[in-house]
């Protein structure tokens, strides 16, 4: 036992003096806290260098060519969804008011309660076919700009905007359509102004400090 002991520190002397070690052995205590010139400090329980776990970019894969945000074609489904929804429960609202006043001599009762249901159930499925259509024209108009300027700004928005307004009252005439691509204007550069507002706004601070 003794010269197998012996002939393996032997044998780790000579392969440490032979590529230029110490045999000289050291314990992880010792090691952790010998300073590092031009690095980082090493963890003493991890031996890793903690540079390697801090992720500063995206954890995720994209394709190749593809943008980090969602385009218009993705955001269609979300918009038209929720605007069925929200007109829904606009129109729910609505209808339970208009079923309330137009109900308002009656006492509560069977017949009292069907109209004011009925009522809602009809302005609900109103607003949300009214909202889910101006919301589906704005989506294709926006995706249908989009791929024919090749490009994805503000332009789009508010000309999209204006177009939902002008084909959407294009039924009640020029001056309807008129008065719709107006609104859509006036809609659709007001929520330009608001996504850019930061900007906007940092631009005029930082002219004004120069």
């Amino acid at each position: 036992m003794d010269n197998n002991s012996q002939g393996s520190g032997g044998l780790k002397g000579g392969l440490g003096g032979l590529f230029g070690g110490s045999p000289s052995e050291y314990s992880n205590t010792e090691l952790a806290g010998v300073p590092l010139t031009g690095m980082s400090p090493l963890s003493p329980y991890l031996n890793v260098d903690p540079r390697y776990l801090v992720q500063d970019t995206d954890e995720f894969i994209l394709p190749t060519g593809a943008n980090k945000t969602r385009g218009r074609f993705e955001l269609a489904f979300f918009t038209i969804g929720g605007s069925c929804m929200t007109g829904a429960g606009l129109g729910a609202l609505n209808g339970l008011r208009m079923g309330l006043k137009e109900t308002s001599d009656m006492a509560w009762s069977k017949p009292r309660n069907v109209q004011i249901l009925n009522m809602v159930t009809r302005q609900g499925a109103s607003w949300a076919n009214s909202l889910g259509s101006v919301a589906l024209l704005y989506s294709a108009f926006g995706v249908a700009i989009e791929k024919a300027r090749g490009a994805e700004d503000d332009i789009n928005t508010v000309a999209a905007g204006t177009l939902t307004g002008m084909l959407f009252k294009s039924g009640s005439g020029l001056k309807g359509a008129a008065r719709g691509g107006l609104a859509g204007l006036a809609l659709s550069g007001a929520y330009a102004l608001y996504n850019n507002w930061d900007n906007l706004t940092g631009s005029s601070s930082a002219s004004r400090l120069y």
